[in-house]
């Protein structure tokens, strides 16, 4: 079977510059569509691209080739972060390999698909931190929090009850956050859902004893307290989607899962997957 393709593999023709790059990096322009944009995002003097192993929220239904990457989850002074591994020159990824003991590498290979591999954050040095931000605007109870605060454990206290009217109360609270996206860089989005669904499954409980066990390795190392997060970009074409975001979900078999409006793709976000890609390369640095 080939290894999944992205159908737009960017969103954007503007310039874009990386921080914490000495000189910074001015990057290549990167169009919408058409041979030309695949030339740009696919050149052979791009870096950390190529087929990829990863662990994703499980593509369900709609034309979406395969779920969204997973980020592991690290919780300190009951601050949300996502896990950022090391950068190895010699494959020019961030790369932590056998995580969690589970013989997959984690790598930030994983989140070039979309034009994400263009975006500052997303260079393996970029001087960003790793916390989950505040994103108002998709949930109700967000906007009580300033945005780009920290999210905490706290904020998520009633993740047993919580609901909102779409689908079924009380299997997960969500949240929308920014990840490795401050000051003035581009904005990589993250959802991040604390569940009991997300406990069960982190301890290979009922209906997830069956989990293959390189991915239940990965999932126990990657989530925490329940917490589960992961890069909200459709693989389909790159639109935003979201876990109790849209009314219309219902229809669609969505309303407990993760729904993309804007063709139907619908993510199971409690069946974590292994798949293979093509990661999309980064254009290279110049000085």
């Amino acid at each position: 079977m080939p290894l999944d393709e992205d159908k737009y593999p960017s969103e954007t023709g503007r310039r874009r510059f990386v921080k914490g790059v000495v000189g910074s990096a001015a990057l290549s322009s990167i169009g919408v569509g058409g041979a030309a944009a695949v030339d740009a995002t696919t050149d052979a003097a791009g870096e950390g691209g190529g087929t990829t192993t990863f662990v994703a929220v499980e593509n369900t239904d709609g034309p979406a080739p395969r779920g969204m990457p997973i980020i592991p989850i690290e919780i300190n002074g009951g601050e949300i972060s996502g896990v950022w591994p090391e950068y190895d020159p010699s494959q020019g990824v961030a790369i932590q390999e056998d995580f969690g003991g589970s013989g997959i590498s984690y790598s930030s290979a994983w989140f070039q698909y979309c034009g994400m591999q263009t975006v500052e954050g997303i260079y393996p040095q970029a001087d960003q931190d790793n916390l989950f931000r505040n994103n108002q605007g998709s949930f109700s109870w967000q906007d009580e929090y300033d945005s780009g605060a920290p999210l905490t454990v706290d904020m998520f206290s009633d993740y047993q009850e919580w609901g909102n009217g779409i689908g079924t109360a009380g299997i997960g609270k969500p949240a929308s956050a920014t990840w490795r996206s401050e000051g003035d860089a581009s904005t990589i989005p993250v959802q991040i859902i604390r569940s009991v669904e997300i406990e069960k499954l982190a301890n290979g409980e009922g209906k997830y004893s069956d989990v293959p066990g390189p991915v239940q390795s990965f999932i126990s190392e990657a989530t925490d307290q329940g917490f589960i997060a992961w890069l909200n970009k459709c693989t389909h074409f790159c639109c935003v989607p979201g876990f109790k975001t849209q009314e219309g979900s219902a229809n669609f078999g969505g309303e407990n899962a993760i729904y993309c409006q804007c063709h139907q793709s619908v993510y199971d976000p409690f069946s974590p997957v292994q798949k293979q890609f093509v990661a999309l390369p980064r254009p290279p640095q110049t000085e």
